[in-house]
């Protein structure tokens, strides 16, 4: 069997702890995460660990052993494999049905039971579960656990008169990864200062300002006129123009168009659509004011489909628009054909119930970042800083509108998740007054921005 180190190492590739900023279940920031659930997952790696942690125990001492649920089960299952010590098994809870059992399988009133933990912090949990099980006249005198946090829990259940086995600390697993250049001093540091109960400092993350995204190198042409209208006008805002004739949009984007960095349209929904009459005069107005043109057509089929509804048609969308969303469930091969706008992808919605779930919003920002038509994505979460995030659903008046659609505010989305761009429907064109309000969301929108530069 390799070296104590060695077999740590292997288990640390399963990403078994995590360091950064975490926020636990008491409230409290910690500057690292520990979940050895996925040593579960390599039967291999369980086999070790079942008889590192045998081979720190006096195996005479116990007639059972029993993990606590549910992350050490199937570590108190494959210790049970190898050293023949019967398992039982304690529930959460009791069953309301049946034999109504807390602990199950086969023991006898008097045998000394080994208890296993995979972590131990404040060791609260186990002087809680520790009863439960003696409830059935079994003894528990010892506990055998992977990871120390270090945090007062093995020395909390030593003052009760168990006794308690480690196979790691936090500060020894520190010390292996800064010695193979896993952790930084700094991050060292941290894990020290929290271990000792001082507030940990941690290095808050700066969003890029507009002005650093343009220098960023390998910017999208569409994405760096985008953020060079930003700066000119002061403004982030994206007015969507969800109306039905070509006099409604016409006559809406010359009342915001001072207003916005883009106008966002559904163009298959304009009545009277005509190519020369609804898209050059539109062309025009964008021109005047300043403002790129954003065709919300969320394509979402294969390529060859894709290419044929944004070239050709009645639409012409290659013809006209400097912006287009795009969901990306056609995989990545499916945004090539976009080659005259910036592609932005639709990454999660703002409606109740949406299937965007979090596999699917990290596999469709892996494709985002991935390929070069994207310039962004519309997400109701942070997204990676070479990506522009596009926030949908904002409103300074209200938190929903009772068909499944929730609000934003724009302070939130800045501040929280590092918005780059807020899109306004019905909080504009069905306002009274579409010019003052989106004056009044421009004015919040830049506020926000700035304000979440700290």
């Amino acid at each position: 069997m390799e070296t104590k180190k060695e077999f740590f190492l292997e288990c640390y590739k399963l990403g078994i702890i995590k360091f950064g900023r975490f926020t636990l279940k008491s409230g409290i920031e910690s500057p690292f995460y520990v979940d050895l659930r996925p040593l579960a997952s390599d039967p291999k790696i369980l086999k070790n660990l079942a008889n590192y942690m045998l081979d720190m125990l006096p195996l005479d001492n116990f007639d059972l052993i029993c993990g606590v649920p549910y992350a050490a089960l199937p570590m108190a299952t494959a210790m049970s494999l190898e050293s023949y010590l019967p398992l039982i098994i304690k529930r959460k809870e009791a069953k309301d049905y049946g034999t109504k059992k807390l602990i199950e399988g086969i023991y006898q009133k008097g045998q000394n039971c080994l208890l296993v933990e995979d972590v131990i912090t404040s060791g609260k949990s186990l002087l809680e579960t520790i009863p439960e099980i003696e409830n059935e006249g079994i003894t528990v005198s010892d506990i055998v656990v992977v990871l120390d946090r270090q945090q007062g829990g093995k020395e909390l259940l030593e003052s009760k008169g168990f006794r308690v086995h480690t196979l790691f600390t936090i500060s020894e697993v520190c010390q292996l990864l800064q010695e193979e250049g896993q952790l930084t001093d700094d991050e060292v540091g941290r894990i020290k200062d929290f271990l000792a109960g001082n507030v940990v400092k941690f290095e808050e993350k700066k969003r890029k300002s507009y002005q650093q995204k343009i220098d960023s190198s390998n910017l999208h042409s569409k994405a760096k006129k985008l953020l060079e209208v930003a700066l000119e006008k002061k403004s982030n805002l994206i007015a969507s123009a969800d109306v039905l004739t070509t006099k409604e949009l016409h006559d809406l984007a010359e009342k915001v168009g001072p207003n916005i960095v883009a106008l966002k349209t559904h163009i298959d929904i304009i009545t009277d659509f005509d190519y020369d009459k609804t898209i050059l005069p539109l062309i025009d107005i964008a021109a005047k004011h300043n403002f790129l043109l954003m065709e919300d057509r969320k394509f979402a089929d294969i390529g060859n489909t894709q290419e044929l509804q944004y070239s050709y048609g009645i639409y012409k969308i290659s013809n006209w628009a400097d912006l287009i969303t795009s969901q990306v469930i056609g995989g990545f091969q499916s945004l090539d054909f976009f080659h005259n706008s910036g592609v932005i992808a639709i990454l999660g919605m703002s409606s109740v119930g949406t299937l965007t779930d979090k596999n699917y919003r990290d596999e469709a920002t892996k494709i985002a970042q991935s390929h070069p038509n994207v310039i962004g994505g519309v997400a109701q979460n942070e997204l990676p800083e070479e990506l522009l995030l596009f926030t949908p659903g904002i409103n300074l008046d209200t938190k929903g509108d009772g068909k499944g659609q929730q609000y934003n505010t724009p302070e939130h989305v800045f501040r929280n998740l590092h918005t780059d761009f807020i899109i306004v429907g019905r909080g504009i064109y069905k306002a009274e007054n579409p010019e003052q309000a989106s004056l009044s969301y421009k004015i919040a929108g830049w506020d926000a921005y700035e304000a979440s530069l700290g």
